[in-house]
């Protein structure tokens, strides 16, 4: 006989699936809400029904760089960089999320595997600048890069290297998820790896990097994805049009006396496609990570 579930637990599934449709519906929404504005003709936002009655794709033309009706109906060029602008946010967001991979990692391993001095007092430090946003720094971010590009101009104001030492700066979290992490794997592998040879940088890369795949993606995809839709360092580090991210360069469409929704929701939902891009990578190593050994050599 089919076993009855008891009537609290229906209503318990029940309330469980209406809450995930209003989840998914919570998330939906404002995405088709953007995709609607950019296949709407004209430069104007949601009005009426979600979804507009005339479909036109100038707005994506205009972000893909092709040619588009100008006042006059003759065909014109976009007089706004978007892809170059996208280049360099996922130019930049690489960049930031390796050398931030590779500084936390290696200072985690070094906070949950060493003994040293003063490690206590670092790791209270590093919670303390978790505390205070990036914003509060703008303006000594600034002065430093102004100084910076005075004596080394390729690491000055308007580069992008400059822009990627900034963002590395702020890898307190990450070091404290990364050690957390480490924390959590048998040392005694590790150990087994030296006596049976292995040096110590060995079984560091040999035996424990491989147990925490899964962790050094997650904060690879943070950092990437923090770099790609993050403003105030780049609005202020960046000043040149050709130098802009697509964050900062979008505000370009948004103007006191010329408000492009459509241009400006087609960009949104292209500087989607870096991210959804990585992520989806991403998620095979984040499997096989989670299964993973270490190897001894």
């Amino acid at each position: 006989m089919p076993l009855v579930q008891p009537r609290h637990q229906r209503w318990r599934l029940v309330l469980a699936h209406a809450f995930l449709l209003l989840l998914c519906a919570a998330v939906l929404l404002p995405f088709l809400v953007v995709l609607s504005v950019s296949l709407r003709p004209g430069n104007f936002a949601a009005t009426g029904s979600l979804w507009p009655a005339e479909i036109s794709f100038e707005h994506w033309r205009y972000v893909l760089g092709l040619p588009v009706p100008g006042p006059d109906g003759t065909p014109v060029m976009p007089d706004l960089p978007v892809l170059r602008w996208l280049w360099n946010s996922v130019k930049v967001a690489l960049a930031s999320a390796l050398v931030t991979l590779l500084l936390s990692t290696t200072a985690a391993y070094a906070l949950a595997r060493m003994r040293f001095a003063g490690k206590r007092q670092m790791l209270t430090a590093l919670m303390l600048m978790q505390m205070f946003p990036a914003v509060l720094a703008l303006v000594a971010l600034y002065a430093i890069f102004d100084r910076l590009g005075a004596a080394f101009p390729a690491i000055g104001l308007n580069t992008h290297a400059a822009l990627v030492l900034a963002y590395s700066g702020g890898i307190a979290a990450h070091v404290w998820t990364i050690k957390g992490y480490y924390e959590i794997l048998p040392a005694e592998i590790e150990e087994a790896a030296r006596v049976d040879g292995a040096s110590g940088w060995q079984a560091f890369r040999l035996v424990l990097l491989p147990m925490a795949v899964p962790i050094l993606v997650v904060v690879f995809l943070l950092a990437f994805i923090g770099a790609v839709i993050e403003y105030p360092v780049a609005s202020v580090l960046l000043t040149q049009q050709d130098q802009l991210t697509l964050a900062v360069g979008s505000k370009l469409f948004v103007q006191e006396h010329n408000f492009r929704w459509g241009d400006f929701a087609a960009a949104a939902l292209l500087s989607g496609a870096p991210i959804t891009a990585v992520f989806l990578l991403a998620q095979r190593w984040m499997l096989s990570g989670l299964a993973a050994g270490g190897v001894k050599g």
